[in-house]
């Protein structure tokens, strides 16, 4: 179907592909995996002939039609929800539209939200409607940028089931552990400026890519003893008369000699949060509240507390109001009555979905790492950001030009910066590549706080969550135990 042959690519002294090759077939589902700029957004930007290679080709099979999600800035448009959906096709007809208004729904929309125009919607929204459309379309490739970015953990689970009956190829990139094992059957990565695939879902990917390093150490340790050997050899032998035709081959034999070299590695994010100062056994408390918006209730005598060194998942279907709680705790929203109650020792760090909203874009990074309650030297800034892959020059970018992801590495060197003992998270992995997300969970894990999240990362959820509370109507249900616990009760409860 597509064909990637010996492909080079070079921006400036950067080389993001030397002599790449892979074939794209009918039915193929691959996740694009490799570290932050080693060249997968060019590779698709490559295969969309938005960019092109400096040498070796890129066949498309005739008639092959392909379809993009970028992972943000969706286009705006006067047209309604439904018009943008079907705006592929310019006759559509009952059966179109129904299909239409049927991926809407599973993607969240509301029936009343089908005559809202697009250019009124967030920008999360407009992504979930290109989303609707580039499923109708129903191109032969499907190329997919961190998709699951823009959706609540009901609408990725509905998004997931969907692509597994989809009838054309999927290349995509996402962070999200879980979704890529569920609808990929290949993982292509990029290493060594080449393109290498595994057929497997990623966790045999991870096994692969950990036989492979373990077996070329133990090869360059065998090779360098054999060049150590070789080369005192020589140094005893090159001087006597009797040898020296002896070392003269060694020598020979030296510069033939192809070298193994290791790879580089790839820098990884590492966090560590500091360990706070204990709490009470509760930690926040919610007592009869009232919520509304708009005059539509949202909460009407809630009653809800959170403990010491609870780790929860908020769950629920889109608008139920999980991120509408997660702020009435963190004191970031008013309510209409009732009151919240901090319990001992208690300080609150809030992460917000709109993280970025929250960083002043004229400062630098730097700048805005130093602007935190705590007094903290120039030098501790500088190691912790660091750590989260701001080094060198980089700490001296204005905010206004960081990529989604580094917005939300800064965001969390502010929380290790001024830390909390109760941490409420909204989509904490939207933007992090699938290592950062990796080292999050290990830190949040080690975490002796309270941790409250939302998350649509499957893996992210499971790997924390100790309770699941689960938001319906206005109604919060704690479940103890992850989120597969929490599926396997309500199953039970409904069959």
């Amino acid at each position: 179907m597509i064909t990637i042959r010996e492909v080079h690519k070079s921006f400036g002294l950067q080389t993001l592909f030397e002599g790449a090759n892979l074939q794209i077939n009918s039915g193929d589902r691959f996740a694009l995996v490799g570290p932050n700029g080693a060249g997968k957004s060019t590779l698709f930007k490559m295969l969309l002939s938005e960019d092109f290679p400096d040498s070796g080709e890129i066949q498309f099979k005739r008639g092959i039609t392909t379809g993009y999600l970028p992972q943000e800035n969706a286009p705006m448009s006067e047209l309604s929800v439904v018009e943008e959906a079907l705006a592929h096709t310019t006759d559509p007809d009952g059966k179109m539209a129904a299909k239409a208004k049927s991926i809407l729904m599973g993607l969240g929309f509301k029936t009343t939200d089908f005559e809202r125009k697009v250019n009124t919607l967030s920008g999360g929204w407009a992504m979930r409607v290109a989303m609707a459309r580039l499923l109708l379309e129903e191109p032969n490739l499907l190329m997919l940028d961190e998709p699951t970015n823009h959706l609540d953990l009901e609408s990725m689970l509905w998004f997931q089931n969907y692509l597994l009956n989809y009838r054309g190829s999927i290349f995509l990139i996402s962070h999200d552990r879980n979704f890529i094992n569920t609808v990929c059957k290949s993982v292509v990565s990029v290493q060594e400026k080449r393109l290498k695939i595994y057929h497997g879902n990623y966790e045999y990917y991870l096994r692969e890519k950990a036989s492979e390093k373990e077996r070329l150490q133990t090869a360059y340790a065998a090779q360098q003893r054999e060049i150590s050997d070789m080369e005192d050899f020589i140094n005893r032998n090159r001087a006597r008369a009797s040898t020296a035709s002896r070392a003269q081959s060694a020598i020979k034999r030296l510069e033939k000699m192809e070298k193994i070299e290791l790879p580089e590695e790839a820098r990884k994010m590492k966090i560590k949060f500091p360990q706070p100062q204990r709490t009470g056994v509760r930690t926040i408390a919610l007592k009869g509240i009232y919520k509304s918006y708009d005059k539509i209730k949202v909460y009407e005598n809630l009653n809800f507390e959170l403990e010491r060194n609870w780790k929860v998942a908020f769950v629920g279907h889109n608008g139920a109001g999980k991120s509408t709680l997660l702020k009435m705790l963190a004191d970031a929203i008013p309510f209409d009555k009732g009151e919240r109650i901090l319990g001992l020792n208690v300080k609150v760090g809030y992460f917000s979905q709109h993280r970025a909203d929250s960083l002043d874009p004229e400062k630098t990074v730097l700048q805005e790492a130093l602007n935190t309650p705590r007094d903290h030297s120039e030098q501790t800034v500088r190691t912790i950001l660091g750590s989260f892959l701001f080094q060198g020059e980089t700490v001296f970018k204005p905010v206004k030009v960081l990529s989604g992801g580094e917005k939300s590495r800064l965001s969390l060197v502010k929380i290790l910066l001024d830390p909390p003992n109760v941490l409420l998270m909204d989509e904490p992995t939207t933007h992090l590549d699938l290592d950062s997300v990796e080292a999050l969970i290990s830190a949040l894990k080690e975490f002796e706080g309270t941790l409250c999240f939302i998350s649509h990362d499957l893996y992210f959820v499971n790997a924390l969550a100790s309770h699941v509370v689960h938001v319906h109507h206005g109604k919060v249900t704690f479940y103890p135990g992850n989120y597969e616990y929490f599926i396997s009760r309500t199953s039970q409860q409904t069959s």
